[in-house]
């Protein structure tokens, strides 16, 4: 069974992230801002137009465009 990726959760939603799709600068970049295996997040919301949106990862918070959040596949909390 596929998990869904990040971008897929709602509001409120929570997840362990299981793996980031790809191997570009981007998956290096998500890394960086501390997108990693085992790690927990939960959306906060969404932007009115639905893109970008915000999620929260251990004491801070982070905005991702959907495109980006849909590499980061997780596993429902």
């Amino acid at each position: 069974m596929a998990t869904p990726s990040l971008d897929q959760l709602r509001p409120g939603g929570r997840g362990r992230i299981t793996r980031i799709d790809g191997e570009d600068g981007l998956v290096q970049r998500l890394m960086e801002m501390g997108l990693l295996e085992g790690e927990e997040v939960e959306v906060v919301g969404f932007a009115p137009m639905g893109d970008p949106m915000e999620v929260r990862l251990g004491d801070y918070r982070l905005s991702l465009r959907r495109v980006e959040a849909a590499r980061v596949h997780v596993e429902p909390l």
